[in-house]
């Protein structure tokens, strides 16, 4: 069967140029520095990102793992919004690789943290052996909600952090999707942080791995310590060349996915008795509740897997489904006529 699959844009496929750039890349060894389709996309991941240098690894945790180990000291703090991914889905990585302790903040509707109270939670007294050091300020840009953050926020954290000489890192694991929202360059929303880590693997299309940018002094320390971490590539350019055409070539559509987005919204609204949305959707993700629908989220997600189409379980009663480049306006349609089918045999 040939699934529709809304689980999560981490599900799409290569395109034929991506394979066809696996088959035809440049090889060396990667650790030893000579892989030259690795060196490439590092060097176009920097100047997209507005870094002096880029780093290919893994994935999005490894990089925000990566970010926190190279500008944080054991027993240091960290201060970040409470629903954000390192909290929530990287299975308290940052306690055993950095041995850093979390402040979390809650956020507002918005996704915001309040600037006043993380100003307010950073340690003044560095010195003072009674408490830790305030190291690192974190946040996601779009954040894990699918909501994207103003660029005056961004600034306005990178003010606080400059204040207190403290480092910022930015989760960009979906950076792309939010320039492409605000209308704006990755390096625009990569410039107010020491750090940023972009996902090539989700709405970008490519098979595996992310970037992560900084300062070269940062990024030689996370290659260090990407090497620690058993992440050290061999002839890797069989990966960084489907990259590079995510780097380069598919920020481009990701405004498709937007649309189609809201073209689910949209379908979802039509029924106000059955659906409540969480929000418009911004980016390429709809959060929405049932309400009066006559089938539980669980019986829902059944029926749609027995009809070809793939959802996560709800999460605090909350549904998340994900467009990308594999779905398309009709797919939409199609899902949409088969939820509103089933209420008549529920």
């Amino acid at each position: 069967m040939e699934w529709i699959d809304l689980r999560s844009d981490t599900v799409t496929l290569p395109t034929d140029e991506m394979k066809k750039a696996m088959m035809d890349a440049r090889l060396g060894d990667d650790v030893y520095g000579d892989d030259p389709t690795v060196l490439e996309l590092e060097s176009a991941g920097a100047r997209i990102l507005g870094k002096e240098a880029a780093l290919f690894i893994t994935s999005g945790t490894m990089g925000n793992q990566l970010a926190i180990m190279s500008q944080t000291q054991r027993t240091d703090e960290v201060i970040l919004p409470d629903t954000c991914h390192v909290v929530e889905h990287e299975a308290g990585a940052a306690a055993l690789l950095s041995g850093v302790q979390m402040r979390c903040q809650p956020v507002a509707v918005d996704g915001r943290m309040d600037l006043a109270a993380v100003e307010m939670a950073i340690r003044k007294t560095p010195e003072n052996i009674h408490s830790p050091r305030t190291a690192l300020l974190h946040y996601e840009q779009a954040d894990s909600d699918g909501r994207v953050m103003p660029i005056d926020y961004q600034w306005s954290i990178r003010h606080i952090a400059d204040q207190y000489g403290i480092k910022v890192h930015i989760d960009g694991a979906r950076l792309f999707n939010a320039a492409a929202a605000l209308g704006v360059t990755a390096a625009e929303l990569a410039a107010p942080a020491d750090t940023v880590t972009v996902c090539l693997s989700k709405g970008l299309s490519a098979p595996v791995g992310s970037i992560l940018a900084g300062s070269q002094e940062t990024i030689d320390l996370a290659r260090r310590k990407r090497k620690i971490l058993g992440g050290g590539w061999r002839q890797a350019g069989v990966l960084a060349g489907p990259g590079l055409i995510a780097l380069q070539e598919m920020p481009n559509r990701l405004l498709e996915d937007h649309a189609n987005a809201t073209q689910l919204a949209d379908r979802l609204r039509q029924h106000p008795d059955w659906f409540q949305l969480l929000r418009e959707p911004q980016i390429n993700l709809v959060f929405f509740r049932l309400t009066g629908y006559p089938l539980t989220a669980q019986e829902l997600r059944d029926r749609l897997k027995s009809s070809g189409v793939l959802i996560n379980p709800a999460e605090n009663q909350v549904m998340r489904w994900a467009i990308h480049r594999s779905i398309s306006r009709d797919n939409i349609d199609q899902i949409m006529d088969m939820v509103e089918r089933f209420t008549l045999n529920p």
